[in-house]
This record gives C-alpha cells, sequence and structure tokens, in this order.
C-alpha cells in the first residue's frame, strides 16, 4: 500500500495505492481455496483491507474493520492475511475498510468454480472486470476530514469512474476511457463492482441487454434487464452477448438517489464496447437509456426480482424456522450544536446516523481482541432487539427529540448455529433514503421487503422460502423493510453497517459476537502472530 500519482480531470495528485495501481490487482482463486496476503503498509496512514463477501469461516482476524477485527496496520508495518474461500463462487472484491480511503484501495476478486466443474450457464470467452468509482480532485482524507469537522454533508465527488477512468464526457478524459473490445457472436462475463462511497448506480451497455447470473459470488436464475442496479459494496456477474451490428456503444453508470436534500454527483461515467474490425466513428452514438435519478419503482422493481438458482446441482438452504428476530431501524439522526462546533446539519445540528437509535462509536482497541482476551470496559452487549423508540417510522413528519440518538459501543451476542431473522427498517427521520447494508462473516436470504412500517403479524406470510437472493449486502428501500435469514454458524465477531461511507462514518452499524461459549478455546481459529497492535 503505497502513495502513486494520477492524472485524472486535468489534475495531478498523489493517491493511496496497492502495487501503485488503480484500481488494485484482481485475485483470481478457485471455489474453496485459502490465499495469505502480504500487506505492506508504506503510506503516510494506518490502513487495514478487508475481503468483502469472504465469510472467513472461523476466521475473523483477518477480516479487515479497524477496530472490529484488527488495529490498523501503521505505517512501515506488514501484516499477512490469511483469506479463508469456501461456499463464494463468481465475484467479490477486497476494499480498504479504514477511515476513506477505500475510495481508491479496492481490487476485485474472482472466483472460479473448482477444478473439473463448470458453471450453470454457457461458458464465456472472457472474464470482464467492471469497477464503478468516484474521484474527488482533492485528496480524500481532506474531504474526509472537512466532511466530519463541518457537521454536515460531504463533498459530491468530481466524477465517477469505469475501472479507474472517468469516460469522455468529463474534462481531459477523451484519452482516460475504459474500452473493451468485443467478437461479434461471442459472450462475456461482465464481473460488475460498486466501489463507490456514496451512491448507488444505474449500469447499462446500449443497445446491449445484460443477463445476471450471480449476485455476491451466489448463483441466480437469469434476469435479462436494459439496465442494473447495484449499490456500494455489492457484485453482479452480467452475461452480455455481442450480438449488435459492428461499431461503438457507450456503457455508462449514472447515480440512483431519492432521499430529498441530499447532496449527489449527478455526472455520468462512460466507457466503450467497440466490435473488432469496425472501422467506422470512435465516438458513440448515444448512452444507454436509464430511469430518472430517483425513480424508486424502477430500482427496486430491479433489486428484487432477482431469485436464487436453487437447482439440483446448485441447491441453496433457507432456514424456515427462526430461532430469532431481531427488528433494527436504520436512521440518518442529528445531535445538537455545541459552542465549539461547526453544525451544518438542519437547523444548525449535526447530522449523525444509527441502529436501534445507537450511534456507534468506534473503541480504542478492536472488540475481536477485547472479547477473546477478556478485556473490560471495550464494549457492552446491550444492543436491543429491537427498537427502543415505537412510532411510525416512516411518517412524514417525525417529532425533533426522536431524531437525537444515544452514543455507544454496544454489540448483539448471538448464540452459535441459531437461525436469526434481522428486519432492517427504514426510517424518515432527518432524510429518508436507501441504505445498503453489509454483514461481514455471512451470507444471508433476502426473504421479505416492503414499504412502510414492518408488520411482525402479517408481512412474514409473504415471505419468499423457496427461492430468495442469497447476499452479503442488500438495499434497505426508502421508507421501506427488508427482512433476511442466515444460520449463525461462524463464530467470531462480524461488523454489520452500512456501505454508504457517509453513514458508517456517522455511525449506521453495529457488531454481531457469535458464541458458542468455546470461542476462546475450540470454534475459532487463534489469532496470528502479527496481528498489529493497538
Amino acid at each position: 500500500v503505497k502513495e502513486s500519482s494520477y492524472k485524472k480531470l486535468c489534475e495531478t495528485k498523489k493517491i493511496l495505492t496497492v502495487n501503485g495501481k488503480f484500481p488494485g490487482p484482481t485475485i483470481e482463486v478457485h471455489k474453496g481455496e485459502t490465499i495469505v496476503v502480504d500487506v505492506y503498509n508504506k503510506g503516510k496512514y494506518n490502513i487495514s483491507i478487508h475481503w468483502h463477501g469472504v465469510k472467513q469461516p472461523r476466521n475473523p482476524w483477518t477480516d479487515g474493520p479497524e477496530y472490529i477485527t484488527q488495529c490498523p496496520i501503521k505505517p512501515g508495518n506488514k501484516f499477512s492475511q490469511t483469506v479463508i474461500f469456501s461456499d463464494e463462487v463468481g465475484t467479490l472484491w477486497w476494499h480498504a475498510h479504514s477511515d476513506w480511503s477505500r475510495a481508491t484501495v479496492h481490487g476485485a476478486i474472482i472466483i472460479y468454480p473448482k477444478p473439473g466443474t463448470s458453471y450453470p450457464f454457457p461458458k464465456p470467452q472472457a472474464d470482464v472486470p467492471i469497477i464503478i468509482g468516484e474521484w474527488w480532485k482533492e485528496d480524500i482524507l481532506k474531504v474526509l476530514d472537512e466532511f466530519v469537522g463541518s457537521g454536515g454533508q460531504p463533498k459530491d465527488s468530481d466524477a465517477y469512474t469505469i475501472n479507474g477512468k472517468p469516460g469522455n464526457l468529463y474534462p481531459c478524459s477523451k484519452h482516460d476511457t475504459f474500452k473493451l473490445k468485443v467478437k461479434q457472436g461471442n459472450t462475456y462475463l461482465l464481473r460488475i463492482i460498486n466501489a463507490a462511497l456514496n451512491e448507488v448506480h444505474f449500469f447499462g451497455v446500449a443497445k446491449h441487454n445484460l443477463t445476471v447470473v450471480g449476485v455476491d459470488a451466489s448463483y441466480t436464475k437469469p434476469l435479462t434487464r436494459d439496465y442494473v442496479v447495484i449499490s456500494p459494496g455489492q457484485t453482479m456477474d452480467c452475461l452480455l452477448q455481442a450480438n449488435q451490428a459492428p461499431g461503438s456503444y457507450y456503457m455508462a453508470a449514472t447515480a440512483y438517489v431519492n432521499g430529498i436534500g441530499i447532496n449527489f454527483d449527478n455526472t455520468t461515467t462512460t466507457g466503450i464496447l467497440k466490435y473488432k474490425g469496425y472501422l467506422g466513428q470512435s465516438t458513440p452514438p448515444s448512452l444507454p437509456t436509464f430511469p430518472s435519478y430517483n425513480d424508486t419503482s424502477a430500482a427496486t422493481n430491479f433489486s428484487f426480482s432477482l431469485r436464487s438458482l436453487n437447482s439440483r446441482l446448485y441447491p441453496i438452504s433457507v432456514p424456515l424456522k427462526i430461532t430469532k428476530r431481531i427488528i433494527s431501524t436504520i436512521s440518518v439522526n442529528v445531535f445538537p450544536c455545541l459552542k465549539y462546533q461547526t453544525c451544518e446539519g438542519p437547523n444548525g445540528t449535526r447530522l449523525a446516523a444509527s441502529i436501534n437509535n445507537i450511534s456507534f462509536v468506534n473503541p480504542s482497541i478492536d472488540i475481536l481482541e477485547a472479547y477473546f482476551y477478556q478485556v473490560n470496559g471495550v464494549f457492552g452487549k446491550s444492543f436491543p432487539s429491537f427498537p427502543p423508540l415505537v412510532f411510525n417510522y416512516t411518517a412524514d413528519v417525525i417529532p425533533l427529540e426522536l431524531e437525537i440518538p444515544k452514543k455507544g459501543t454496544q454489540v448483539k451476542v448471538i448464540e452459535f448455529n441459531s437461525v436469526m431473522e434481522v428486519v432492517f427498517q427504514g426510517t424518515n427521520q432527518v432524510a429518508g433514503l436507501d441504505h445498503p447494508m453489509h454483514l461481514h462473516g455471512f451470507s444471508f436470504y433476502v426473504v421479505g421487503w416492503g414499504f412502510g412500517n414492518f408488520d411482525e403479524a402479517k408481512d412474514p406470510l409473504d415471505y419468499n422460502l423457496v427461492d430468495p437472493q442469497r447476499r452479503n449486502t442488500i438495499i434497505v428501500p426508502k421508507n421501506g423493510w427488508v427482512a433476511i435469514r442466515f444460520k449463525a454458524d461462524n463464530p467470531g465477531v462480524w461488523f454489520l453497517h452500512c456501505h454508504y461511507e457517509r453513514h458508517l462514518t456517522w455511525g449506521m452499524e453495529t457488531v454481531f459476537i457469535v458464541n458458542s461459549g468455546k470461542l476462546r478455546t475450540e470454534r475459532v481459529i487463534p489469532p496470528p502472530t502479527d496481528m498489529p497492535p493497538c
């Protein structure tokens, strides 16, 4: 991990990279393999690296989120991270999990089927990682510092990128555009990753359909659309058939944002798909057609049309009976302004975020080591299983006193092998909007969703317990809810958080400790000898 100079949008700046590359190198493995990644911090700031969507069975030690499973790797230090793949197959990604460094410190993970086995779809002629990102002209840590100091919203990015390139709609970017050459009649597997910090995106290729065959490293029933919707943290495997007239065609990504009063980068990043042998104009004639930037119906229709493949060769196991249900409100909040603070939130407040009205505060040492070595005073175990304040969560007007959360470092202890259902309930506090919720250490089944307030008596009657999509990150719709299920069969300390960096910074996160009563002696792999010191 080191600084490298990159020129974009007419300006040059130094960014944090891995091996000098932006995006970073692609890791290629086969299903079920274990690898070791040696991370050398040759930058100026602390860093940690997370293997997003890799379940790491019995090995929370090298999962990566700072102050959750490890303290950050300090400048000049090294950490050897064991990455254990299990049932994942398809596309995942890795990224920094400290401050906002993941803006440039990220890359793809391609997980091929085991040798001797095949895909449940025709083998494509080529794999093409497509990483959607964000670019700021300013140093990203300066953007973060200004954001935290202001108490308001962060500065919008200056561009989106496809594989690190903004595309020719931006200044000085004609030659900084991702290009994909295709041969007519061939099929390409686009491995799409949303590495953006703060926006969900529409993505598509002009005049070409995309057929989704996998999400978050789990196979799906084929779903063919002219665009996809993908949130920060999510991955999507899509087949593209080069079946149009030879020519040049735009691929593009643009933001989907439906919150009122939410600042966002309303620009479009482009790449160019060009047929081999085509000698005509190099600039494509038109962009792909997307819905309006705030079209909730289009976004939810796509997101919840996905289904697990669940075939004879690729079965799934949806939990039919649960041990425990946790209902969690996920909210944007405010704190009152103190005399010494800058307060650019609504009505002179400071913006915050919470899960079940608790705005998470990072501890001084990581929670995993505190739990494993029984260090007292680092965290509490009183994260509630139900919202502490009951009201109409999606009402148009919510009293101000309900918008102020408590601060704390509270975790939820879960019994090993229990069957969990977690309901994420969006609220209209301060600003209702979508939330991409990510759970470390597990893939989960998305068994239900809806708008309004979750009804514990009625809504479970309509759950899909046959072929729900299996994910590690799911978009909770604005003023709506999502129910997920998973078996807590992976002991350890696992992070749960919104994958919008602004909300993570504000405290929309908590921790699940999966505890068998034997965590310290039998269930978890012993800690590495080179754990970063706190």
